[in-house]
């Protein structure tokens, strides 16, 4: 074992997503509370192991949880909002991230530019909170008996309250007092566990733009926070990005060590000499624990070696950049990939072994033979992504080079003219997202398809049946603009790189997104082009079942990027310009076989943004041009609609604007009419559809609770420019929900017109 290996933290989710299954099942009332519970314990134990056979010397405890660790850490502290007070244990847990049918599920919100969400915890003046340790103590005890003495993960106290909100609309920074001492008191808990503990408090707060108020609580905090006890060795870890400013203050407090990201927080670098001054350990970031490409051990190892020039090696523990939750689990199950792709590829399992050969390569450490094949593997797989005839496409280069038309013509007053004329429809128009639910049994007919089990005419009858109940329960239920459903796509990403040139996949690549939820995001390793119509297909089908308006789903280039694991070698702008290319080109062959509405989802275009302002107007620059260029093909009398998910608007309204899309629906219904506001304060002149309801909770609204949201959304909008819809796609739904759901959303419709009259 090297003694300078450090994970930030690890996946928790399951190799084979084994907690995944088991929430499913408790939730649908197929296990007991103690199934769970033997799952999560046998989890915990093996990744605890594999970190121990790689040979890593800190690894966490409590960075496991059965569905989110801001939620953890709200109900250690007892922050319970009031409509879940009564409700015991596990039952209080779920309810609060997922509610139920009388009680609303907790917001949920990206973390930082990840796509994984947290529960945003809700704060109040009013509210007191008591300290509850039962899961830090338990998992700390649990890995003691398997002869693994642990790190603890910990999310700070200036993240936690920057990360909630406040109930009764004051600032968050205000409750300080009332969260701090229970920090103080968890510390002192802490060192009891044991002699020497080492807890890393996170605080990925600290590598945004912070106010005055928050940097001057940094040294107040951590000053008491490292002086209350020396058997209690405090590491304050960032990632995503630098964070200067904070890390200036971190130097002149007692802290033992601070943990750096030297992958996307290049910046960290300017910092090395005040560091050196310090008597701080620096845990080094050099693991990318947000891509999936493998290191380059020697590129590393230079960037160690640049650091090693400020700080001596005996004040440096190599790490990953970010806990390893943003990444997929391991290799070891691909194997229908092909063997070159792989060798590029590292997941989670995979950088433990990196972090492991780099630490003893740095250190100098002998090698065994094992390791030096490692590091030679290494050095070829670097020189294969360089060289391999898959990453480079002359054809696509050059059209890049020369595009022709960058914008779709005309101004949004006079296409929403034609278009409404064109279209015929009703002002409050209903619709939905897109997706309808993913049942076992559509699951089963694309791997059987996929597997070759059945052939492609069984195959496209079973979609076409799917698409065809969508349509008549839409129409049973009065939805006005309709949608196919999607039963051909397993995700709204990884359809469209399925069809497109440059991208790789993976059978076992899941990611953790949220609670049980899980994704398998697509990676981009080379140049993209269309080959093919990627929906013509089944838009077409669908719209010649039914004589209402059909919509053509598309996923738009930023969303595809930012939900994708992207090539490294090229900026990620050239990459989101190619995948522009190839979805104007689908808008275009899908208008001229008449399909009158696309939808350009750009879910994840808010998530994108980079952390520090000073680096967002450029993303923001190439983002827009290239949601622009993927509908540059549109008539003015196609409409264009585009669907964005837990976004704060107030700061990039402009740049909705300027993405110039005729509607726009966006996710709000746990958050009221609040994110709305900024619509009409700017005077945002296009047509939007703010979800009237949550798709993330099982619970199903009422049709009275529906019209209230729709009277919300006219004290912000015209009944003209709205439009009404689920909060997001309803692919995590089941069928029941889902037509109970949309039929309460209609009659609240037709309740909200028939008194406007």
């Amino acid at each position: 074992m090297s003694k300078k290996s450090y994970i930030v933290g690890f996946p928790r989710i399951g190799e084979q997503r084994e907690l995944k299954r088991v929430l499913e099942q408790y939730w649908a009332q197929e296990c007991s509370f103690d199934d769970v519970m033997n799952i999560a314990k046998n989890l915990r134990k093996r990744h605890w192991n594999y970190q121990k056979e790689a040979g890593i010397a800190y690894i966490s405890s409590n960075d496991f949880s059965l569905y989110d660790n801001m939620l953890d850490t709200a109900i250690m502290l007892g922050a319970i909002p009031k409509r879940f007070r009564g409700l015991q244990e596990q039952e209080l847990y779920f309810t609060m991230a997922r509610g139920n049918q009388n009680l609303v599920a907790m917001e949920m919100t990206k973390w930082f530019n990840t796509n994984y969400h947290y529960i945003v915890p809700e704060l109040s003046l009013e509210d007191e909170y008591k300290l509850n340790t039962t899961k830090l103590i338990n998992e700390y005890k649990e890995a003691k008996e398997y002869g693994i003495k642990t790190k603890i993960n910990l999310i700070g106290p200036l993240t936690f309250l920057g990360l909630s909100k406040r109930v009764d609309n004051g600032d968050v920074y205000e409750l300080y007092g009332k969260i701090f001492p229970l920090y103080e008191e968890l510390i002192k808990q802490i060192a009891t566990f044991d002699e020497n503990i080492t807890l890393q408090i996170e605080e990925p707060i600290f590598v945004k733009d912070n106010d005055a108020k928050l940097l001057s609580l940094i040294k107040l905090s951590y000053e008491k926070l490292s002086t209350l006890s020396k058997n209690v060795a405090i590491v304050v870890s960032t990632y995503f990005e630098h964070s200067n400013e904070a890390t200036k203050i971190l130097l002149h407090t007692p802290i033992w060590g601070i943990a750096l990201d030297f992958i996307h927080g290049s910046k960290n670098l300017d910092l090395l000499e005040e560091i050196a001054q310090s008597n701080k350990i620096l845990i080094a970031g050099v693991i990318d624990g947000r891509n999936i490409w493998k290191s380059d051990l020697y590129a590393a190892q230079e960037l160690l070696t640049t650091i090693a020039q400020s700080i001596t090696k005996e004040r440096i523990i190599i790490s990953s950049s970010c806990s390893l939750l943003h990444v997929p689990f391991t290799l070891e199950y691909e194997n229908r990939m092909n063997d070159e792709i792989k060798n590029w590829l590292a997941y989670a399992k995979e950088k433990l072994q990196e972090l492991s050969l780099l630490s003893k390569i740095f250190f100098n450490e002998a090698l065994t033979t094992e390791e030096k094949e490692a590091l030679k593997n290494n050095t070829i797989a670097q020189e294969t992504r360089t060289t391999s005839h898959r990453i480079h496409d002359p054809k696509v280069q050059e059209r890049t080079k020369n595009i022709q038309k960058h914008q779709r013509e005309g101004i949004y007053t006079e296409r929403i003219h034609v278009q409404k004329k064109l279209l015929n429809y009703k002002e409050l128009a209903t619709t939905t997202i897109g997706s309808f639910p993913q049942t076992p049994e559509i699951r089963k007919v694309r791997k059987d398809f996929q597997n070759g089990f059945i052939n492609e005419h069984n195959y496209d009858e079973e979609i076409k049946r799917y698409i065809r109940e969508c349509i008549t329960l839409q129409e049973e239920c009065g939805i006005e603009v309709l949608v196919h459903g999607e039963p051909e796509r397993n995700d709204m990403v990884e359809y469209f790189a399925e069809q497109l040139q440059g991208y790789g996949f993976s059978q076992n690549g899941w990611v953790q997104s949220y609670g049980s939820r899980c994704v398998k995001p697509p990676f981009i390793y080379g140049d993209i082009s269309r080959a093919y119509p990627m929906t013509l297909k089944w838009s077409t089908y669908a719209q010649s079942q039914t004589k209402s308006i059909m919509k053509g789903m598309l996923t738009g280039p930023v969303t595809i990027l930012n939900w994708s694991f992207v090539r490294d070698d090229i900026k990620r702008s050239e990459v989101s310009q190619q995948i522009a290319l190839a979805i104007s080109d689908e808008v275009d062959d899908l208008q001229k076989a008449g399909i009158q509405i696309i939808q350009v989802d750009e879910a994840a275009f808010k998530e994108g943004y980079p952390l520090r302002k000073e680096n967002i107007s450029h993303y923001e620059s190439w983002a827009v041009r290239d949601f622009k260029l993927a509908v540059s093909s549109a008539w003015p009398q196609t409409q264009i609609h585009t669907h964005m998910c837990y976004s704060q608007f107030n700061d990039i309204i402009k740049t909705i604007e300027n993405m110039d899309a005729d509607v726009i629906s966006i996710e709000t219904a746990r958050s009221g009419n609040k994110l709305l506001k900024i619509f009409k304060e700017v005077g945002y002149k296009q047509e939007v559809g703010p979800g009237v309801y949550d798709i993330h909770s099982p619970r199903v609204p009422s049709v009275e609770e529906i019209v209230k949201q729709i009277h919300l959304l006219l004290e912000v909008l015209p009944k003209e420019q709205l439009w009404i819809n689920p909060d997001c796609g309803l692919k995590t739904r089941k069928f029941l929900e889902v037509k109970q759901s949309l039929s309460n959303m209609v009659q609240a419709v037709n309740v909200v017109r028939n008194e406007l009259k």
